[in-house]
């Protein structure tokens, strides 16, 4: 072979060998922004999301014609672990909202220590008609884990998990006049209205048993059923439906937490559809439909302790007559 064609091998060789350094080099740099933009996207969440607690204000026209409008307070999946200044200044002034009624669906705490701070800032609050139902996290402390598990379905109960003082809790909102809803059903007037409570132990936990309306089939003209659970699994809210529910209360999914701008949730712990993960929207069941409000939720999973796309919120329900 002459010079000429070696020297023309060892250029084209060369040529190669810089495509490949320059294609390495913008991999590198490729994988270095997508690194970059995810630390930046759990920062944010983390950081900033998070915090950026909102009042969600919706209109149920649920009311007999003529009934005087109430509002409710709908607090879901606080998760307060005691250091959280930011979210115990933020629940201590909802009591400004002036809410008729306060509907508490669990989750409350995320440590043993949680339980004083946050009665103090629901002092206010307490003083407000109420009622409860509990959620896993009212009952176990959180263990930690891999964050990406929380977009893999429903989580998994850990059988040796570390039991919270959750009756301290439930006997303080109790002793405040707020009733616990736990497999149970009350009835409470208001403005003339009697409202028919029935509420399930937390389903997400299996400890659902659904108690019925009071009165089922025999209320007088003017009253609600309102049906309340902590995670919002078909079965509950089939049975509250079938039961004569005239609206369903539930938290639980945290909206889906993580969720795509213009698509939403990409999951919602349960067997809820992703569309339904917050909001207010309908189920059906036996031939009716009715009013499911879904809360994203105040705090975070502790095991994924960020939010993208989906502030923490509270609810407020303005109740009023059709007209």
């Amino acid at each position: 072979m002459g010079q000429a064609p070696v020297r023309a091998a060892r250029q084209a060789a060369g040529r190669r060998r810089a495509r490949l350094a320059s294609a390495a080099k913008a991999a590198a740099v490729a994988t270095g922004a997508v690194a970059a933009t995810g630390a930046g996207m759990v920062a944010w969440g983390a950081l900033v999301e998070a915090r950026n607690f909102a009042v969600r204000t919706e209109q149920l026209r649920i009311l007999p014609p003529g009934a005087r409008p109430f509002r409710i307070l709908h607090l879901s999946d606080i998760h307060l672990i005691p250091s959280q200044q930011d979210k115990l200044d933020w629940l201590s002034g909802l009591a400004d909202l002036k809410p008729d009624l306060v509907v508490n669906t669990g989750d409350n705490i995320g440590a043993a220590a949680s339980v004083a701070p946050l009665l103090r800032a629901l002092d206010p609050l307490l003083d407000v008609p109420g009622v409860f139902v509990p959620g896993s996290n009212d009952y176990y402390a959180p263990k930690p884990a891999n964050p990406l598990r929380y977009l893999a379905g429903p989580s998994r109960q850990d059988p040796n998990r570390t039991e919270l003082p959750w009756e301290d809790l439930f006997d303080a909102f109790e002793a405040r006049g707020w009733l616990n809803l736990s497999n149970q059903h009350v009835s409470r007037v208001l403005h003339r209205i009697r409202l028919d409570f029935a509420g399930t132990d937390d389903p997400h936990l299996g400890l659902d048993v659904w108690p019925g309306f009071p009165g089922a089939g025999a209320g007088p003209a003017r009253s609600l059923r309102i049906g309340v659970t902590h995670a919002p699994y078909r079965r509950v809210l089939d049975a509250m439906t079938d039961g004569g529910a005239d609206v369903i209360l539930a938290g639980h999914t945290h909206g889906g937490q993580i969720c795509v701008p213009g698509y939403g949730a990409l999951v919602t712990n349960c067997d809820l559809p992703t569309w339904q993960a917050s909001g207010l929207t309908e189920w059906s069941s036996g031939g009716r439909t009715v009013p499911l409000e879904v809360s994203a939720g105040i705090g975070t999973s502790p095991k994924a302790p960020v939010r993208f796309a989906c502030r923490p919120e509270a609810v407020v329900l303005d109740v009023v007559s059709p007209a």
